[in-house]
């Protein structure tokens, strides 16, 4: 035991150790649970394209995760919104645009 310290203090930090060994127990179970089930899914859909026979009762690929967020316009997306500004907000604005512009 440490002199200089109470005994309260010394069991909240041992608590607050407790704590945060659980919390990386945790998270590490939590990092290697979604790696194994990746690799789970990984290994089925290769074992199912090597494995399974041609034709029209083969298993339905599943989709694949996207690599980055899909584009919002076009014909597949929501429509483009335009606002009109009056000319005083258009001045405001390109005097906004001026001063950013000019601290770079």
């Amino acid at each position: 035991m440490l002199p200089s310290v109470s005994i309260l203090q010394q069991i909240g930090l041992g608590v607050l150790l407790a704590v945060a060994v659980l919390w990386v127990v945790a998270i590490v179970r939590l990092l290697r649970n979604g790696r194994y089930e990746a690799a789970m899914r990984r290994d089925r859909r290769e074992m199912r394209m090597r494995y399974a026979t041609p034709g029209p009762e083969r298993l339905p690929e599943p989709p694949e995760l996207l690599g980055s967020v899909p584009r919002q316009t076009g014909p597949a997306g929501p429509p483009a919104e335009c606002v009109e500004l009056s000319t005083a907000e258009r001045e405001a604005f390109e005097e906004l645009v001026r001063q950013l512009t000019s601290r770079s």
